[in-house]
């Protein structure tokens, strides 16, 4: 899905993004687009499954035993109301 936006640029911006996209031949949309997943990619977390195998090694519980403590802890919570 596509969604339009408007998105205010320095004249400076305007003449580097037509250069851009004169040079590889793309719309200055997509250059905008390409910019955006670049830079979406350096700043957020990407976490592989790599990064994640492993995660429980260190607790002293289970993962069905942590469950089961954060459900008591709903039923603690409702039982208050």
């Amino acid at each position: 899905m596509l969604m339009r936006t408007i998105v205010d640029l320095r004249e400076e911006q305007i003449l580097e993004l037509s250069e851009i996209c004169a040079r590889i031949k793309i719309s200055r949309a997509e250059a905008i687009r390409k910019a955006i997943d670049w830079f979406a990619k350096s700043v957020l977390p990407q976490v592989s499954g790599q990064e994640a195998f492993g995660i429980w090694k260190d607790r002293r519980l289970d993962s069905l035993e942590y469950i089961d403590q954060l459900r008591n802890e709903w039923d603690s919570y409702e039982s208050s109301l």
